[in-house]
C-alpha cells in the first residue's frame, strides 16, 4: 500500500505539472512544471522524501528503459538523419563540453562558497 500511495503522490504531481502546462501557455514541457512543483513541495516540508522515496528510487532504477522507444524512433527515421549526421553529431560534442565546463565552474564556485561561509 506505501508503494501505490508514494506513486499517486508522483502522478498527482504530474497530473498538476499537466494542468499548468494546460494553463499557462508557456513552451515549456509539462514535465518540467511538475519537477518544480514536485522541488517546491519537497523544499517547503509539503511532501517529504520519505513520502516517494521508495517509488523515486524505483523510477529512476527503470529510467533507462524509458530510453527504448526513443532509440527505436531514431532508428526508424535514420533516412531523414543521415543526411546531417556530421552536423547533430558536432552539435552534441561541442554542447556537452560546454555543459560539462559550465557545470565544473559552477560546482567549483559552489564549493569556495561554502570553504568561505564555513572560514568566517
Amino acid at each position: 500500500m506505501k508503494y501505490l500511495r508514494q506513486f499517486f503522490i508522483i502522478m498527482l504531481i504530474s497530473f498538476l505539472g499537466e494542468v499548468l502546462k494546460w494553463l499557462i501557455p508557456l513552451p515549456i514541457p509539462a514535465s518540467i512544471y511538475g519537477l518544480v512543483l514536485m522541488l517546491v513541495a519537497l523544499c517547503t516540508g509539503i511532501i517529504t522524501v520519505e513520502k516517494v522515496e521508495e517509488a523515486s528510487t524505483f523510477f529512476i532504477e527503470i529510467m533507462p528503459v524509458m530510453f527504448i522507444p526513443a532509440s527505436v524512433g531514431l532508428l526508424d527515421s535514420w533516412g531523414e538523419l543521415k543526411s546531417i549526421i556530421l552536423p547533430i553529431g558536432i552539435i552534441i560534442i561541442v554542447s556537452t563540453i560546454v555543459v560539462m565546463g559550465v557545470t565544473g565552474m559552477i560546482t567549483q564556485g559552489i564549493i569556495k562558497l561554502e570553504k568561505r561561509k564555513k572560514n568566517e
